[in-house]
């Protein structure tokens, strides 16, 4: 029997937290500067192909970076956050979500 794919019921930012409500009444609450952190895009975490593995350039944190400022679903499996200085192509799995948090 395939795995049940948990999907928020409501995603939420209070204060310097995401939370998430699960359809299945569990709670993620993730800070805002891990979550930012955490980006899994290419530019923050580098990236592999067949040829070559690109290493992510430094980056250079403001406090903007660090604002979530809106988000948006991708599918039915993940949300892209827009960040306060204009960083919005990381792409976070619900699965990675939930791993975020744990992290902590």
């Amino acid at each position: 029997m395939p795995a049940t794919v948990m999907r928020p019921k409501n995603i939420e930012t209070i204060n310097h937290f995401l939370a998430v409500v699960w359809d299945d009444g569990s709670e993620t609450i993730v800070d805002l500067e891990r979550l930012r952190r955490g980006c899994p895009c290419a530019v923050c975490k580098g990236e592999v192909n067949i040829l070559v593995a690109s290493a992510p350039a430094p980056q250079n944190y403001t406090p903007a970076s660090f604002e979530l400022r809106g988000w948006q679903y991708v599918g039915g499996y993940a949300i892209q956050p827009t960040w306060g200085d204009g960083h919005a192509s990381g792409i976070y799995s619900f699965d990675y979500l939930k791993k975020l948090e744990s992290a902590a």
